[in-house]
């Protein structure tokens, strides 16, 4: 089983989304994310694992998200993705998503646990094994400023945990984040539609 990546923006406080979207308009960070979670070897793919409101929240013609497999959660077993395509499945669990990820495509780059909340929540909590899938790192990108207080969903605090007293998460450097996704990412903080914010990659130490 391959490592998972969360890939997530969220302000200071975790916040991620307002009234099912998201609460600032980011073309350079959407073009991050498209290109972070499509970049693969030639004659592989990546799979990107959402919720059912994940899904509903792209807009209807650009999804399935082009060039990924998309697999989608729902706890109802008659969800209607409402596409034709192959490059979209539903699965009704983390577990049967990755069973599915892997199944499905047999030129698996690389994971990605792509929203919302509940889904990071579940994935980050998984454990670390040389078996299993876990998650080992963290595309984030940091929303520094405004604080965008409206937010109504937020991701837990995952730099805050902790193993006997040891601070799991260590940040990478931002040319370890290049190598890793494999193209030239901005450095430092980034100004968009007045909406400060940096790229940032976090790992597993622990």
């Amino acid at each position: 089983m391959s490592p998972l990546t969360i890939i997530v923006a969220a302000t200071k406080a975790n916040g991620i989304g307002i009234n099912g979207g998201l609460p600032w308009k980011l073309s350079k960070e959407l073009k991050y994310f498209a290109q972070a979670t499509t970049n693969a070897p030639e004659g592989h793919q990546n799979a990107v694992i959402m919720g059912r409101n994940t899904w509903e929240s792209i807009p209807k013609k650009f999804r399935p998200l082009p060039r990924r497999k998309n697999i989608v959660i729902s706890t109802n077993p008659h969800y209607n993705l409402d596409t034709i395509s192959t490059s979209a499945v539903l699965a009704h669990n983390l577990k049967s998503a990755l069973e599915l990820s892997h199944a499905q495509t047999p030129n698996l780059n690389r994971e990605f646990i792509i929203g919302g909340a509940t889904l990071y929540t579940e994935a980050i909590k998984l454990p670390p094994s040389p078996t299993e899938p876990y998650v080992d790192r963290v595309l984030l990108t940091r929303i520094l400023a405004p604080d965008f207080k409206e937010c109504d969903v937020s991701m837990s605090d995952f730099l805050q945990e902790e193993i006997d007293g040891k601070k799991v998460w260590a940040r990478a450097s931002h040319k370890e984040l290049e190598e890793w996704v494999g193209f030239g990412v901005a450095e430092g903080e980034l100004e968009e539609n007045g909406v400060t914010y940096e790229f940032q990659m976090w790992l597993r130490g622990v």
